[in-house]
């Protein structure tokens, strides 16, 4: 069976493999030897009691190791999935900028946000700067046609005159004289 699809139960003797724990608590000499390392024992703590707390200390750091190798194998297994069915990393990104953005409308600071800028839509003060905009919009559009129309006349006019037509003369007899 692939060990990242198996269930561990903690309290079984049957524990996955166990990594080296040579700097584990436990290891250390609990009697006071000469040269010992140890720390002294907190004030009300006794050497029987000492050294039941080291070895589930012990206990806990294995499961720990335990539970990090599951998870790590349970990782290579979602991965190997995901490689199978086709999932990209880009497309996990997507799911999940897709999941935030949903997550983000849904959240109560966005709602809020959104009810507060409906109700600024809808107050007087935004419709009247609104249809101020909109003829200072149309007056503007209708001055820049205005100036546009008279430029045209104006090109118009200038290039119907004697000078340019002179002007435009000489070029043409330039254009037809060159090598």
């Amino acid at each position: 069976m692939d060990p990242a699809s198996q269930d561990i139960n903690l309290n079984s003797p049957h524990k996955a493999p166990s990594m080296d724990h040579s700097d584990s608590l436990s290891d250390m000499p609990a009697g006071g030897a000469v040269g010992n390392s140890a720390p002294p024992l907190p004030p009300g703590v006794t050497e029987e009691e000492a050294v039941e707390l080291r070895s589930e200390l012990t206990k806990v750091e294995e499961e720990i190791n335990t539970l990090r190798q599951v998870l790590s194998a349970k990782e290579r297994h979602a991965s190997e999935l995901k490689r199978k069915l086709g999932l990209t990393p880009l497309d996990e990104l997507r799911h999940n900028l897709t999941k935030g953005w949903q997550d983000v409308q849904t959240s109560n600071a966005y709602l809020t946000a959104s009810a507060t800028l409906d109700d600024i839509a809808h107050s007087e003060a935004y419709k009247k700067t609104q249809e101020t905009l909109s003829q200072a919009g149309q007056k503007t559009s209708a001055a820049l046609s205005t100036v546009g129309t008279a430029i045209s006349r104006k090109l118009g006019d200038m290039r119907n005159s004697p000078t340019f037509k002179s002007f435009e003369d000489r070029v043409g007899n330039l254009k037809l004289q060159a090598p």
